[in-house]
């Protein structure tokens, strides 16, 4: 049997485009938010059928694994996110969705789509693979659940690698970010309540005002950013949300605030949060009232490995123009599956002038030849070296 050369480009037919174009283009029309993808499954589902893979009989009701391939070499994973946003679209295009209130406003179908034309290559040279492939379509990503769901259902065991992609709006059309180490930061998200004592705000006195609590703490959180984080080392800590009373006349009783902090390095991230914790009690507690904080779990960093990323970027750039990517303080719950298994994620560009979760949001369709050849092209080099390595 004749193998390929480690990099050797597989030709993406003109069909095969046409189907992932068509594919997307659908899964535009009918978005269905973090949680809620049964009909995404559905349609996911019978795609993969008809190119002859058998799924997965998950726990969940959302969310699509399926496997081809032998058990003569390594397993590889290939994922991609299946969820829209609750936005109201704004496009004007005449695939814009259907689904009143949810969009596909962060290009999850662009994914999706990219995905299956993927498997539909794949499943063509089946016989051909030096290993298996999984193909892990993962819903919740929005609301950082579905990794860890996915990963509880023992979708990574045996595997040995993984790979997957985000779209990236301002890079153009054939380019791809590749950048070993951390990419996406890791993220804490925290609600928080400070209680005092409510009274009539004529008389302050009678009571024990937690919003002037409250407005301290979150003014003085910028200096655990400022005077206790090295300069050197980006950092986020912002407050987003506040709540206090419902009425001009009536100190309340309490404060909710909720925020998030972002970090690239895991002990900064530890200290923060201890800092943090400590600000809202203890301030509270000069002042004779209760501060408490909540901490919801959330990504960790991506941070692609070494030797996987050395391999994407040398086949990558056999068809693509490739960068090196700008960090982002936004995070992945791809970060999830990269606390188990080596990994590499990266960023395709779409050309597009809006930023994620925009009304107006858009993916260029040309992109989608780029994206199956990412998925196809690396399957291949990735499963041949893989193998090498555990014969050695």
């Amino acid at each position: 049997m004749c193998r390929k050369q480690i990099g050797e480009r597989v030709s993406i037919t003109k069909e095969g485009i046409e189907r992932a174009t068509a594919y997307r283009h659908h899964l535009h029309m009918y978005p269905e938010v973090s949680g809620t993808e049964v009909e995404t499954t559905r349609y996911i589902r019978e795609a993969l059928e008809a190119m002859g893979l058998t799924c997965w009989n998950l726990k969940s009701k959302t969310g699509v694994v399926a496997e081809i391939g032998n058990d003569n070499g390594p397993t590889l994973a290939l994922r991609a996110d299946i969820d829209a946003l609750p936005i109201v679209e704004q496009t004007g295009l005449d695939y814009a969705s259907k689904n009143e209130g949810a969009m596909h406003a962060c290009g999850h179908d662009f994914h999706t789509a990219s995905l299956l034309g993927a498997a539909q290559v794949l499943k063509a040279q089946e016989a051909t693979l030096q290993g298996k492939v999984r193909f892990i379509f993962q819903p919740a990503e929005e609301s950082n659940q579905g990794a860890r769901a996915l990963i509880s259902e023992g979708v990574l065991e045996e595997v040995d690698a993984i790979i997957g992609f985000h779209n990236k709006p301002e890079l153009p059309v054939g380019t791809i970010g590749v950048k070993e180490g951390p990419l996406m930061a890791a993220v804490g998200q925290f609600k928080a309540e400070i209680t005092g004592v409510g009274t009539h705000a004529a008389a302050p006195h009678n009571g024990n005002d937690p919003i002037v609590t409250a407005c301290q703490v979150i003014a003085n959180a910028q200096a655990i950013v400022a005077r206790h984080t090295s300069p050197l080392e980006p950092v986020v800590l912002s407050v987003s949300h506040i709540e206090a009373g419902n009425t001009w006349n009536v100190i309340p009783e309490k404060v909710f605030f909720e925020g998030t902090i972002r970090t690239f390095n895991k002990e900064v991230e530890r200290k923060m949060t201890e800092q943090f914790e400590k600000m809202i009690v203890q301030t509270a507690d000069v002042y004779g009232q209760k501060g408490s904080i909540e901490w919801i779990l959330t990504p960790p960093v991506v941070h692609n490995d070494a030797a996987v990323t050395k391999v994407v970027k040398s086949v990558t750039e056999k068809f693509a123009t490739v960068v090196t990517p700008e960090v982002t303080l936004g995070a992945e719950d791809f970060a999830n599956y990269m606390e188990h298994v080596p990994g590499c994620f990266v960023f395709i560009g779409t050309g597009c002038p809006r930023e994620w979760h925009h009304p107006a949001f858009l993916v260029d369709d040309a992109a989608l030849p780029f994206a199956i050849q990412y998925f196809v092209d690396n399957t291949n080099a990735l499963l041949e070296v893989l193998s090498q390595k555990g014969n050695a």
